[in-house]
């Protein structure tokens, strides 16, 4: 499943595709389009922590369960929602001035408070860290606080997008898998990332079409703009291109020893 990342939430009700939709965009709305095709939704803390350092500007636990729960009822066709969680890029760690560690905390603490607050609602839990020792780590505090990633509908792996194709993040996908956690879903997976690794995916999402798009002119028909950064058709034909790759994946499991991961 490849969900298409848009800052455009009408398009939940035009796309026909599966979408990624931040709730930084959709809570300025006071009436929510229908979805006509599933989605999921993204929490907004890359953008948070990136801009402020800090989940303490953005919306509570509470605050965001209740507009989770107004997503799903009123957009409906929801998937999940991904958590309020702490990205270990080492930028967003200077900016918090937090160790990967307490990134790791944090984020397994605000599962926990999302799960508490709301039964009713599916929370994909992230895992995060800087290392492959750092995810090795964040599985373990999961454990310790009683959530089982491995029954996990979808775990969520973090702080990956911008070294997606690269073999350090083969090695933490492999580490997953190891331990059991199989159902993953890849942050800001594109086409090189997806053609490398994606056989060891259940799902990625993506919105690299947007500045792909805005350095080069607009497709041969699209006369409305000076570029096609928030074109469907664009958007579209560049979703095509990663569904592609993917088929083609070369990640094949006995690359990373995972010889039994078929079965």
């Amino acid at each position: 499943m490849f969900y298409l990342g848009t800052h455009q939430p009408n398009w939940l009700a035009s796309a026909g595709v599966p979408l990624f939709v931040s709730d930084r965009r959709l809570r300025r709305y006071r009436r929510l389009p229908r979805a006509a095709a599933p989605w999921a939704l993204d929490s907004g803390g890359f953008t948070e922590l990136s801009r402020y350092g800090t989940w303490d500007t953005g919306p509570t636990p509470a605050e965001y369960v209740a507009r989770v729960r107004r997503y799903r009822d009123e957009i409906g066709h929801l998937d999940w929602a991904a958590q309020q969680d702490w990205m270990c890029e080492r930028f967003i760690v200077a900016k918090t001035g937090l160790s990967v560690r307490e990134h790791v905390h944090r984020t397994v603490g605000n599962f926990c408070d999302l799960c508490e607050l709301a039964t009713d609602l599916d929370f994909a839990p992230s895992v995060q860290g800087d290392r492959p020792s750092d995810y090795q780590y964040c599985i373990e505090r999961y454990d310790k606080a009683g959530v089982d990633l491995r029954r996990a509908r979808l775990v969520g792996v973090g702080s990956v997008c911008r070294r997606q194709s690269t073999r350090e993040v083969g090695e933490i996908l492999t580490l997953l898998h190891q331990a059991g956690i199989t159902r993953l879903h890849g942050f800001g997976f594109k086409i090189q990332g997806l053609a490398r690794y994606g056989a060891l995916l259940s799902s990625a999402d993506s919105m690299a079409w947007s500045a792909h798009a805005r350095r080069r002119p607009p497709l041969l028909g699209c006369t409305r703009h000076a570029s096609c950064a928030n074109c469907p058709r664009y958007a579209l034909q560049w979703r095509q291109r990663v569904l592609d790759a993917a088929a083609k994946s070369v990640a094949q499991p006995a690359l990373f020893g995972l010889s039994g991961w078929a079965a």
